[in-house]
């Protein structure tokens, strides 16, 4: 047996091995780990212009969720069409799918490997330990203690929550705003506090409520709290639950009510979209796969995407909001970059 044909039995022995203990453990992930971002260069660095291969591995949302993955994705295709990097996408229909479809990109020996979301921490990292001569990289998470070929791309999701609370409470009628969250994972969690932390802030009056869905696909489970919150008086409903979430954005639309998106600008949904609260996973994938391509990938830490690093954004909104609604979304957008007002991530 040669030494490339051991290497390659080892690692999936080791991946074997990785996967029994992560369906033993579940889903879920560590720390975020430190943030400065600062590492080590991995040992497939690669000089400016040389090609480069990427795989990129979705959640279970998949490619049509109109939001999330769909972005990661869009990042990948920039990078094709103006680095020249050769990329492929593998989707994963279940936590099953995570290992292999990280493997099978380890295995061929990707410059790059990028995993979309959170629930991916644990497999992500088994695989970039399997895979050493590989460069990974994840959507939203991070990893404790640090892997030196692995990078966590997080963002400041908080920061644009709070501006489509800004929207959403000094546009309700009825006084009352909520939310659908997918699972509470730390990423949903920092759209929603800063959601309630700003909508309070601005409008002392408003009441805000919102529930778990506990999935990121299922859009009846998202329509049918949606709907539930509507029946109780809520005329702004954020929809912070990917795939699952378009589900709660089709009973605002259905019920007249207001509907606010997430992660992508979602106002091509409809007139009845307020706003979005955007997360530019796309501009996080670019600029990871370039930092691959011109060397200055550094494993071992974190990138942070906020306002400031145009990483989070407020989306369209409607012509319906008033100027003067604007003009305060903008004054919060400079207190933000300021430093002059600070939003939690957790929500109490």
């Amino acid at each position: 047996m040669n030494g490339k044909r051991r290497w390659s039995w080892l690692a999936l022995l080791a991946l074997l091995t990785a996967a029994i203990a992560i369906a033993a453990a579940g889903c879920g992930g560590g720390d975020e780990g430190d943030t400065s971002g600062a590492g080590s260069s991995t040992p497939s660095e690669t000089t400016g212009g040389e090609a480069v291969s990427v795989g990129l591995v979705t959640d279970i949302g998949g490619l049509n969720d109109r939001g999330f993955n769909s972005l990661a994705n869009q990042g990948l295709e920039n990078a094709k069409s103006q680095l020249g990097v050769e990329g492929d996408v593998l989707e994963s229909k279940s936590d099953a799918d995570y290992i292999p479809n990280l493997s099978e990109f380890g295995q061929k020996g990707s410059n790059l490997v990028v995993s979309v979301g959170f629930l991916m921490t644990d497999a992500t990292a088994q695989a970039a330990k399997a895979f050493p001569d590989s460069n990974f990289a994840i959507v939203d998470s991070a990893f404790d203690p640090a892997i030196p070929n692995a990078q966590g791309l997080l963002f400041k999701e908080q920061e644009a929550g709070c501006l489509v609370g800004v929207v959403g409470a000094l546009t309700s009628k009825s006084g009352t705003i909520t939310w659908v969250g997918g699972q509470k994972i730390p990423p949903v969690d920092r759209f929603i506090a800063g959601y309630e932390y700003c909508a309070k802030d601005a409008n002392p009056d408003i009441k805000v409520s919102g529930s778990y869905s506990d999935d990121f696909v299922d859009q009846a489970k998202c329509k049918e709290i949606a709907l539930d919150q509507i029946s109780k008086g809520s005329d702004v409903v954020f929809q912070v639950a990917g795939g699952c979430g378009l589900g709660a954005l089709d009973a605002a639309k259905q019920e007249g009510v207001w509907g606010i998106g997430v992660d992508a600008d979602q106002s091509f949904l409809g007139d009845h979209i307020l706003t979005s609260a955007v997360k530019r996973v796309d501009v996080a994938v670019f600029k990871t796969i370039e930092s691959v391509q011109n060397g200055s990938f550094a494993g071992g830490g974190v990138t942070t995407f906020g306002l400031a690093e145009d990483g989070v954004a407020l989306g369209k909104t409607s012509s319906d909001v008033s100027q003067e609604t604007l003009d305060t979304v903008e004054e919060y957008k400079q207190k933000i970059l300021n430093g002059e007002i600070d939003i939690p991530d957790t929500v109490g």
